[in-house]
Formats: C-alpha cells, sequence, structure tokens
C-alpha cells in the first residue's frame, strides 16, 4: 500500500441532490451539500441551492463563510462554473443531520429566514470513486450511495422533480447520492 502522491485539500462529506420533473430533462432543483472536517479555511458546512424555491437563482448557506468562499475559488467553482461568483450572498445558518445511509439520511439547514431539509432514501449498493487530478485540477475519492428517492423541503414546500436512474462505470447509479469519506486532492 503506498500513500496517494497529491496534495489533501479537504476532506468530509458532499452529498448532492440534482432533480427533475421529466427524466433528461432540465434540473428543477440542484443542491449540494458540504460538511468538511478538513480544509485550508478551517471546517465547516454549506448547501450551495439553485431551485423553483430560490427563483432560479443560486443561494448558500453556511456556518464558516471563509470555507464557502474558499470552495467557491476552487472545487465547488471548478464543478459548477456560476457558484465561482464571490458575489453571491452567504447566509448564516446552523446544521444538524438524522438517519443512517443504510436507510435515510436528511440534513437539516436553519437561517434566519429559511428552514431547510435535504432527504436521500432508497439508497443503493455504496460505490467507491478514485480520480486523479489531470483534466480537472482536482482529483477526488468517495464514497457514493446513489439515492432513487430524494426530497428537498423550503420553508413547508416540497421542490418538484424527483431523482432518476443512471449507470456509473456498469453499475447501478442515480442523479442524487449521498457521498462519503470525500477527499479532494491536487498535483503537487
Amino acid at each position: 500500500m503506498s500513500a496517494d502522491p497529491h496534495r489533501v485539500l479537504c476532506c468530509g462529506e458532499n452529498p448532492f441532490i440534482r432533480i427533475s420533473e421529466t427524466d433528461g430533462g432540465p434540473e428543477t432543483t440542484i443542491a449540494s451539500f458540504w460538511r468538511n472536517v478538513l480544509s485550508p479555511a478551517g471546517p465547516g458546512h454549506v448547501l450551495f441551492l439553485k431551485s423553483e424555491l430560490t427563483d432560479d437563482q443560486w443561494r448558500i448557506w453556511s456556518d464558516n463563510i471563509a470555507m464557502t468562499r474558499w470552495l467557491q475559488k476552487t472545487i465547488q467553482g471548478v464543478l459548477n462554473p456560476e457558484l465561482a461568483d464571490l458575489s453571491i450572498p452567504v447566509q448564516e445558518a446552523v446544521f444538524t443531520k438524522d438517519g443512517d445511509p443504510n436507510n435515510f439520511y436528511t440534513e437539516y439547514v436553519s437561517g434566519e429566514l429559511d428552514e431547510i431539509s435535504l432527504t436521500w432514501f432508497d439508497l443503493g449498493d455504496p460505490l467507491m470513486i478514485h480520480t486523479e487530478p489531470g483534466e480537472r485540477p482536482y482529483g477526488v475519492n468517495t464514497v457514493l450511495i446513489p439515492a432513487a428517492g430524494t426530497r428537498l423541503v423550503m420553508n413547508a414546500t416540497q421542490a418538484k422533480g424527483e431523482a432518476w436512474p443512471r449507470e456509473r462505470d456498469g453499475r447501478p447509479f442515480s442523479t442524487s447520492a449521498l457521498a462519503f469519506c470525500e477527499s479532494w486532492t491536487e498535483a503537487r
């Protein structure tokens, strides 16, 4: 066994929800949730959300704005260039979770004006993904657990759409998944 030669940038969790009203149709909600235990800007949580519930505009909630801005300048900004925009306001929030990755998993986000819950259920078999920095500036090692079912609720209104089945490397997957034990790297 050998050590990964790349520099570790951050590690934690990054579950996501991508839902649409029809299979292959435009995404009606995109949610990227981060729980970092290690990053250059410290630990923390952030939710990036774009949905009909946010008037199709990106909104951000966090308990560590420095970590959030770092993610926007680096990994999240590369994954979704719209989120590299540092002028998007960040709202202070408190984060809690419930459930387990065998049955269902819920993240709760409580802000001054908003109450949000993100739930993943009907969970599939985990698969481990490992990519090297190269095509993108960052590599990732993560355990993905596909979710056939998801629910995102903001201020008592449920987002429209659903997760859709996909295949990844010949294995059942989904447009939504839990992502645990996630470590992002860059070349030294």
